[in-house]
């Protein structure tokens, strides 16, 4: 009887899992370069989709960020006739200096945190988050430039500082005048920060542990003020900024940071979540490239090498489903990102590494994923795994 019972409850639970993957849908990510040009036209776009979309069911297209308008209507126009949804793929702190005047972020000392040059267009060199003249030259080129091309929403990338990429001072950011009022009005004194780190060094970042749920628990008060502060001081820009589109009636996604390294460039999950239709966290685990889990953790312990309290984190499927497991508690669409492009030196995944990571999130019953950070770039086997 016992047997009989526990082959019933099996199947039970394995017919859940099939139907949690058959309600779920795929978000996938067209880059199509620089400002300055798109690296392919209307109609390969238009092609790779509708190839993509015969194997698994796609049920947005985030796109961008070139200035091509007659692209974006002629896709745009091809997707709605499919019942796809077409989202403006917007950066927002970093990449807009070929369109707009901006104003850059400093450390703590008063210096530009280095960048890092990925690709034509990807520089991550990050814009002050409190100098609403950024975000303002964003929405008039909106307004001005795509208003008109068939979005039904924008998808926020870049919405954070600079990470230790840019060695401490790319965390340590930013401290102008204005960030330093915003994170006074939130208790922290960022002259304090300085002196602090000046005098413990590594030490001042120290961690006594690390749960899913809660995050790095920092040794010193301060230091676990500081991130406090700059979470809500950057999230809070963002919100802004999000609810501005909103408000025109445009549905809002987020690029964020994996939950664990979230708070270390501005990126508070309970804020944003608030403001977003849905949240993509990039739980990349092959991209040796920022935002890579693995990258940007091990740009961490490299940057302070006298910190202590930090884990030998192993970027198996039991991390993963950690960082799955921090998202849960949020409301707003979720559909974490898992590369699915291949780039040599870059992204080097492969069928396996796609079907392992997207069976873990579909064990977690979200709305879906969103294939990272190219389908144009990704390969055949790479798809045809998740039929």
């Amino acid at each position: 009887m016992k047997r009989l019972l526990y082959l019933i409850l099996g199947l039970l639970l394995v017919a859940s899992c099939q139907n949690r993957q058959a309600r779920a849908s795929y978000i996938v990510q067209v880059s199509l370069g620089s400002w300055k040009h798109a690296d392919y036209s209307a109609e390969q776009v238009i092609g790779r989709i509708d190839e993509v979309s015969r194997m698994i069911p796609v049920g947005k297209v985030i796109i961008g960020w070139s200035m091509d308008r007659d692209l974006y209507r002629k896709v745009g126009e091809h997707l709605h006739a499919k019942g796809i949804k077409m989202l403006l793929w917007l950066p927002v702190f970093a990449e807009t200096e070929d369109v707009c005047d901006g104003t850059s972020a400093v450390d703590l000392w008063g210096r530009i945190p280095a960048s890092y040059d990925l690709t034509e267009g990807e520089g991550f060199s990050f814009n002050c988050p409190s100098d609403w003249y950024n975000t303002g030259a964003l929405i008039a080129l909106y307004d001005l430039a795509f208003g008109d091309c068939g979005f039904d929403g924008v998808f926020l990338d870049r919405i954070r500082t600079q990470s230790f990429v840019g060695g401490i001072g790319g965390v340590l950011s930013c401290g102008c005048e204005e960030c330093a009022a915003r994170f006074a009005a939130e208790g922290v004194d960022l002259e304090a920060v300085r002196q602090a780190w000046e005098a413990k060094g590594d030490a001042f970042l120290s961690v006594t542990g690390y749960a899913h749920e809660t995050g790095f628990v920092f040794a010193d008060p301060l230091a676990a003020a500081f991130f406090e502060a700059k979470g809500h001081v950057v999230s809070g820009a963002v919100a802004a900024f999000a609810d501005h589109f909103r408000e025109k009636g445009l549905e809002v996604g987020m690029d964020l940071y994996a939950p664990f390294m979230a708070p270390f460039v501005g990126q508070d999950y309970a804020i944003l979540s608030e403001h977003a239709d849905f949240i993509k966290p990039m739980l990349y685990r092959k991209t040796t490239a920022p935002a890579g889990m693995c990258f940007e953790y091990g740009l961490l312990r490299q940057t302070l090498p006298g910190a202590t309290g930090y884990p030998d984190f192993a970027m198996d499927v039991d991390f993963l489903d950690s960082q799955l497991k921090a998202m849960e508690p949020y409301s707003c669409g979720k559909y974490p990102g898992i590369e699915i492009n291949y780039r040599e030196g870059v992204a080097e995944t492969d069928p396996a590494y796609v079907r392992e990571s997207l069976d873990a999130v579909m064990r977690h019953g979200f709305d879906g994923a969103v294939l990272s950070w190219n389908i144009m770039e990704a390969p055949e086997a790479h798809i045809a795994c998740l039929k």
